[in-house]
């Protein structure tokens, strides 16, 4: 009978301990990282017993709980943390491409209808020079012009300060989770692997990897206890957690806005090229921005050199050589500083001499010979250029965001939880635990019976 009992006493406690955890389960079927637990059962090991009757298969132990498993599928998450890298690289290039061309501003403040309409000013000058007010409509034309030159300077100067502030704030949430991995490591050293504590210690350890592959393309290796090593993917030579130790990364940006990411390699600091994630599509994107400034600064620049060279072939009202028109800084951004130099409109010098006759508008028709691949193509190529750029960024980020949701969806096929599956189980624990008290029921009543035959 004490056989019965320990066996109907062993299968009450593992069948308690299954409920438990399908029971947890349920509990936590919406909470973000949880992976499903299960439980590793095998039979109770018997103590053999030392008698000369005793004969083989006779002695029955029971059954116990060995281990709380957790589901797990180290491919899937390999994929999980390959995808959200690209989609993070994806979506940070996207989304600040997308506030530049904001900046550029192809509309009717923009620079392109802007240089459009000081031709067009001069046109009407031209048609008109001795008229006093198409020469001030060809002055607020062209301050109009400087005018937009620096707005979207500004705003791309903007654009790549909230790249760098988004970057920034990119790399202190990398620091902060490979902080609490080197604890976790801690913590995994000192758990009991299959016990329930240990499992959502490895559920941190997963939900903390996943978030820094979203913002680092990394590569983990996995030690003793579920503890994990991160280095950068490509980098076997980097090290962002190793152990308890963690390393963390800096950002640094040049003057001309370009950001560049620093990791611990070899022991000491390098800079680290594409390293993927959102960090990598921020640094990439800032790179762009970058380029994007000094072209339409390029393009200020030759503008007001051109039109202040075509002043000076030129005459005023008064007969004199044209003055500088345009005004822009020795040092720093030629867009951020182009301005217009003068409000006289008698200044503009409509006129052109062959050193013998002077024609009123002869200077202001030859400005139209200038107007071909001059700052008005230009700036209609750069703005193209970048919405082409920006278009492909957009549907790589909607590619890469499908694979990303992808992944994790085949992941949670294998550790999420499915309501129906955990009501079949809890249905089928529920009947072996019925069964194991039903045993212990039935070696009290037989033992009862054989007390009663006294």
């Amino acid at each position: 009978m004490s056989d019965l009992l320990s066996i109907g006493a062993s299968g009450i406690s593992a069948y308690k301990t299954a409920l438990s955890a399908i029971s947890d389960n349920v509990a936590n079927s919406e909470t973000p990282g949880f992976a499903r637990r299960g439980t590793a059962q095998r039979e109770q090991v018997a103590s053999l017993p030392m008698h000369p009757t005793y004969r083989s298969g006779t002695v029955f132990a029971g059954t116990q709980i060995t281990a709380i498993t957790r589901a797990y599928d180290q491919f899937r998450n390999k994929e999980v943390h390959v995808a959200s890298a690209e989609a993070g690289r994806s979506a940070a290039r996207a989304q600040w491409l997308e506030t530049a061309e904001s900046a550029l501003d192809d509309g009717d403040a923009g620079i392109g209808a802007r240089l459009t309409a000081f031709y067009n000013a001069a046109d009407a000058l031209a048609a008109d020079p001795g008229n006093a007010m198409p020469r001030r409509a060809l002055l607020s034309a062209l301050d109009e012009t400087a005018t937009a030159f620096r707005t979207t300077a500004q705003g791309l100067t903007r654009t790549a300060e909230g790249i760098a502030k988004d970057a920034q704030a990119n790399v202190d949430a990398v620091n902060g989770n490979l902080e609490a991995l080197a604890k976790l490591n801690g913590a995994l050293l000192r758990s009991e692997p299959g016990s329930a504590s240990h499992a959502s210690l490895l559920d941190q350890r997963d939900k903390l990897i996943d978030e820094v592959s979203s913002r680092l393309d990394i590569d983990a290796s996995f030690g003793t206890n579920g503890t994990v090593t991160l280095k950068l993917a490509r980098n076997s030579k980097s090290s962002l957690v190793d152990g308890v130790i963690p390393n963390p990364i800096a950002v640094a940006q040049a003057a001309n806005g370009t950001l560049t990411l620093f990791a611990s390699v070899d022991g000491g600091t390098q800079p680290i090229g594409m390293p993927g994630g959102s960090i990598g599509g921020l640094i990439d994107v800032s790179a762009t921005v970058a380029d994007r400034r000094a072209s339409l600064d390029a393009i200020a620049a030759d503008f007001a050199a051109t039109v202040n060279t075509w002043s000076a072939a030129g005459l005023d009202a008064a007969g004199n050589p044209g003055q500088p028109l345009m005004s822009v800084a020795a040092t720093g951004s030629a867009a951020a500083s182009i301005a217009l130099a003068i409000t006289d409109p008698d200044a503009v010098p409509a006129a052109s001499t062959d050193g013998t006759t002077v024609t009123a508008n002869g200077n202001l028709i030859a400005l139209q010979n200038l107007r071909a691949g001059g700052a008005e193509d230009r700036m209609a190529a750069l703005v193209a250029g970048h919405a082409q750029a920006t278009s492909s960024a957009r549907t790589e980020a909607d590619v890469t965001g499908t694979r990303r949701d992808a992944a994790l969806q085949s992941r949670d096929e294998v550790i999420g939880i499915d309501l129906d599956r955990e009501a079949a189980e809890l249905i089928r624990f529920q009947q072996a635990y019925n069964g194991s008290a039903r045993i212990i029921q039935v070696a009290r009543e037989t033992m009862q019976s054989i007390l009663d035959l006294f």
